[in-house]
C-alpha cells in the first residue's frame, strides 16, 4: 500500500470515536491494574501503524510487532525504533521476557488463537499480565469482518476458555461498546440483510464511514463513559470483549 495509507489509518486512530472511545477504556484499566511509573518490559504484538505505542510507553519499555513489514516501515517513521516483524506463532523473543503482552484486535485475525495465545504465555514472566481485546459475537460476522480478515468473533465464554488452553489465567473478562450496542446492533442487522438479498457491498469497513464533529464527539464521549464503570464491574454484553489475565 501506499505511505498515504498508513498516514490515512494513522489519523483515522488519533480522531475517529472507537479508536478513541477504546483507548481510553484501554488505558484506565491498564492504570488501574499496573499502576503509573512502572518500569515494565513490555510487547505489543500487532502493532499496526502504532497508535497503541506512545499511550503504552509510559508503563515501561515498549516493543512493538506485526506481520507487515509496511507498518514496520511506517512505525519508525514516527520515531518509533524498538519494532520489527514476526508471527504470533513464533514469538522471537526468550522465555520469560516481558511483564505485559497487549494485542488490541489482534487474536481475531488469527487462524490458530491458542497456538499465539500459548506464544504469549511462554514470553511473560511469571505472574506478568496479557491484555488483549476482540470483537464479540458471532451472530455479528458480517462483511465488515471479511474485509478486516477476522477469522471469528468472541464470546466471554470462548474468550475465557482458549485463554485457559494457553495455559492464562483470565482475571477480568467483558463485553464493551456497551451504551452504543443498541444503535449499533440493528445497523448491523440490516447491514446483514442487505448483504444476503443484494450481495456483498464494496470493501469497506465500519470505520470507512466518517461522522460529523459534534456526532463523533458525543459517541467518543458515551463510549469511553464505560471506562468508569468498568473499573468496578464487568458488562454482560456489547459490541467487543477486553480481557485482562495472568502468566
Amino acid at each position: 500500500m501506499e505511505a498515504t495509507v498508513y498516514e490515512q489509518f494513522a489519523e483515522l486512530e488519533e480522531n475517529h470515536f472507537w479508536f478513541r472511545g477504546r483507548r481510553r477504556i484501554f488505558f484506565e484499566l491498564i492504570g488501574q491494574h499496573l499502576g503509573e511509573g512502572e518500569n515494565l518490559e513490555i510487547l505489543e504484538i500487532g502493532c499496526g501503524a502504532g497508535g497503541m505505542l506512545g499511550p503504552l510507553g509510559k508503563y515501561g519499555r515498549v516493543t512493538g510487532m506485526d506481520i507487515s513489514q509496511d507498518y514496520i516501515q511506517f512505525c519508525r517513521s514516527r520515531g518509533y525504533e524498538r519494532v520489527l516483524t514476526g508471527s504470533g506463532y513464533e514469538l522471537p523473543f526468550a522465555d520469560d521476557s516481558f511483564d505485559l503482552v497487549a494485542l488490541f484486535d489482534v487474536i481475531e485475525h488469527i487462524p490458530d488463537d491458542e497456538r499465539v495465545l500459548s506464544e504469549v504465555r511462554r514470553v511473560l514472566k511469571p505472574g506478568g499480565r496479557i491484555f488483549l481485546s476482540v470483537p464479540a459475537y458471532q451472530f455479528l460476522y458480517s462483511q465488515n469482518d471479511r474485509v478486516a480478515h477476522h477469522c471469528r468473533r468472541y464470546t466471554a465464554r470462548r474468550l475465557r476458555k482458549v485463554m485457559r488452553a494457553a495455559g492464562l489465567k483470565p482475571r477480568k473478562v467483558s463485553y464493551f461498546n456497551t451504551f452504543l450496542f443498541p444503535l449499533i446492533l440493528p445497523a448491523i442487522l440490516v447491514l446483514k440483510l442487505k448483504e444476503k438479498l443484494l450481495g456483498l457491498p464494496d470493501a469497506q469497513t465500519n470505520l470507512s464511514h466518517q461522522f460529523a464533529g459534534p456526532v463523533n464527539e458525543a459517541f467518543a464521549w458515551i463510549m469511553s463513559s464505560e471506562r468508569w464503570l468498568l473499573r468496578h464491574m464487568e458488562f454482560p454484553f456489547g459490541h467487543s470483549l477486553v480481557a485482562l489475565g495472568e502468566s
